[in-house]
C-alpha cells in the first residue's frame, strides 16, 4: 500500500509547476485527473518531439496520471469538472489569478459542496499584492528573484539551464498539499493553499540573499566556480577534460596541498592558509593548481583526489548521466507505458522499503474520458452529445 492511495487529486494544470507537483502525488499513489483542452492538451505536449516523439518535458512531469479533455468555456464542461470536485480531496489549478473564481470555481464556492478539499492556487506572484497579474514564466521568476544576478560569468548574468523556478514552485506544491493532507486527518476540514513561485524560489535564494544583507557586496557571477569558497569548481588536466573539486575546511586544504598538489608548504602561505585569503588571491591559486593539473589526466587527478579524500565529480553530459553507474549500480532505472511505446524513467528519490512508488502509463490527450465519464453516470448517448458539441 502506498502512502497515498485512495487519495484523488483534480488537476487543472498546464506546463512545469503544476505538473511537476501533482506527479509526485501520483508516484506516491495518488488517482491524479489531469484535465486538458480537447485537440491540443497541455501546452508542454508539443514543446518538443525528442522523447520517442513525444514531448521531453510533458514526458517527464506527466506519467501515471489520467488525461479528461474538457473545453470549460462550455456548461456541459464545466458541470463535469465541478461534479469530479464534489468528491476529489485536493484540487490544484495554475491558470492565471481570478480566472478559476471567474468560472464558479473559487475555494468558498467549492469548498461549500465539499469540506474536505485542499484547494492549491499555484501563480507566478501570488493570488494578492502589485504583482498578481502580470504574466510569470521560468525565466522572469529567475530574473525577478535575482538569481540571474549570480549565476553565470562576470560578463554575461547566465539562466540556470533547467525550469528552476517551475521547479522549486512545483516542490513547494507537493510539500504544501501533503501537510494539509496531514491536517485534515486532525481536523476533518479542508484547506486552501497559494503558491508563488516568487516565493518558492526566493527561498532557495536565502544564502546570497542573507551575505548581501544591510547593502553588503553580494555574490559575484563565477561561472562554474563557488562565489565565496575556494577552490571549489572546475579545473581542466592535462588530457584537455575537466574535473571539478571542492574543498570545504582547513583540514581539507592541508590534505589537498599535501597529497594532490605535493606542495604541503602551501597549507600555511599567508595567501591562502584561510578560506577567505585563498578566495580573494583565486588567481594565483588557480595558476598553481593548473600547473600541477597540466601534468596528469583526469583520472590521475581524480584518483589523487579520491586518496586524499576531496570531494570531486566529472562534467558529464546528458549522455553520461544516462549512463552512470551509480544509478544502475543501484538500480534506479524503471520503465514506463506511453503512446509511443515503452520509456525508461528514473525512480522518484528515497527509496522506502514499505512500498513500490507507482510508475505508469504516461495518457493520451483524452485517453480516460470516456471512463471517467461513465464512473459519473453519463451514459454512451450523452457521451456522444458531449462529443458532438466538443465539450469534451
Amino acid at each position: 500500500m502506498r502512502p497515498l492511495d485512495g487519495i484523488t487529486i483534480v488537476a487543472l494544470e498546464h506546463v512545469i509547476a503544476a505538473p511537476f507537483a501533482t506527479r509526485q502525488l501520483a508516484d506516491l499513489g495518488a488517482r491524479v485527473i489531469k484535465i486538458e483542452r480537447p485537440g491540443g492538451g497541455d501546452f508542454a505536449r508539443n514543446y518538443d518531439e525528442r522523447a520517442q516523439g513525444m514531448s521531453s518535458h510533458f514526458t517527464w512531469v506527466n506519467r501515471s496520471k489520467e488525461s479528461l479533455t474538457l473545453d470549460l468555456k462550455q456548461d456541459a464542461a464545466l458541470s463535469i469538472l465541478k461534479k469530479l470536485l464534489e468528491t476529489a480531496d485536493v484540487f490544484v489549478q495554475n491558470l492565471a489569478p481570478g480566472a478559476a473564481a471567474r468560472m464558479g470555481l473559487s475555494p468558498d464556492t467549492l469548498q461549500a459542496i465539499n469540506p474536505k478539499l485542499i484547494y492549491c492556487n499555484l501563480s507566478g506572484y501570488g493570488e494578492d499584492g502589485p504583482y498578481r497579474d502580470k504574466k510569470a514564466y521560468d525565466l522572469l521568476i529567475q530574473s525577478e528573484a535575482g538569481l540571474l544576478s549570480i549565476t553565470g560569468t562576470p560578463e554575461v548574468p547566465s539562466k540556470v539551464g533547467i525550469s528552476i523556478a517551475d521547479i522549486a514552485a512545483g516542490m513547494y506544491t507537493y510539500t504544501n498539499i501533503l501537510a494539509a493532507l496531514l491536517q485534515r486527518q486532525k481536523t476533518g476540514k479542508g484547506s486552501v493553499i497559494d503558491i508563488s513561485m516568487l516565493e518558492a524560489l526566493g527561498e532557495w535564494m536565502g544564502y546570497p540573499m542573507y551575505y548581501s544583507m544591510d547593502g553588503a557586496s553580494p555574490p559575484p557571477r563565477t561561472g562554474a566556480a563557488h562565489a565565496t569558497i575556494f577552490p571549489y569548481g572546475p579545473y581542466q588536466a592535462g588530457d584537455g577534460k575537466t574535473v571539478m573539486l571542492g574543498l570545504q575546511n582547513e583540514r581539507e586544504w592541508a590534505l589537498f596541498c599535501e597529497k594532490v598538489l605535493n606542495q604541503p608548504e602551501l597549507a600555511n602561505d599567508p595567501r591562502f592558509d584561510k578560506n577567505f585569503k585563498r578566495n580573494e588571491n583565486r588567481t594565483e591559486l588557480t595558476q598553481i593548481i593548473l600547473k600541477i593539473f597540466s601534468t596528469l589526466t583526469s583520472e590521475q587527478v581524480i584518483a589523487k583526489l579520491d586518496e586524499a579524500q576531496i570531494a570531486n565529480a566529472s562534467l558529464n553530459d546528458m549522455h553520461q548521466f544516462w549512463a552512470h553507474p551509480q544509478l544502475k549500480a543501484r538500480g534506479r532505472w524503471a520503465s514506463v507505458d506511453s503512446p509511443k511505446g515503452q520509456i525508461s524513467a528514473l525512480l522518484p528519490p528515497g527509496v522506502n522499503n514499505s512500498y513500490q512508488y507507482r510508475m505508469d502509463k504516461i495518457p493520451g490527450i483524452g485517453e480516460h474520458t470516456t471512463a471517467i465519464l461513465k464512473a459519473l453516470g453519463y451514459q454512451d448517448n450523452d457521451i456522444a452529445d458531449l462529443r458532438l458539441k466538443q465539450a469534451i
